[in-house]
């Protein structure tokens, strides 16, 4: 899958740690579980790499009402100074970080 670039309010839900997530717009939902199919390892959840501001990780999007969320990890938010409520530029693809 090619890398996908957005911009996100981040959010806050009371589902799996760290509780604060980058909804994925619904423009890039349908490329995303496409690849999915083959990189998913259950559940519905998607391994991505991603990256805000200079800060790259590996994480699982969630699927959450007919979207994805993209956890903001808190090593993310302390080091690119984010928090619930900022807006922040997503680079992602799916599959591993270095793969």
């Amino acid at each position: 899958m090619e890398e996908v670039v957005f911009e996100a309010e981040i959010i806050e839900w009371r589902g799996p740690a760290p509780f604060l997530f980058a909804p994925v717009p619904d423009e890039h939902v349908g490329a995303i579980r496409h690849a999915a199919m083959t990189e998913s390892y259950g559940w519905g959840v998607v391994p991505v790499a991603a990256r805000v501001g200079e800060t790259a990780f590996a994480t699982s999007l969630f699927p959450r009402e007919g979207t994805y969320l993209l956890p903001i990890k808190v090593a993310v938010q302390r080091s690119e100074a984010v928090g619930l409520g900022d807006r922040i530029m997503v680079r992602m693809r799916v599959g591993r970080l270095g793969a």
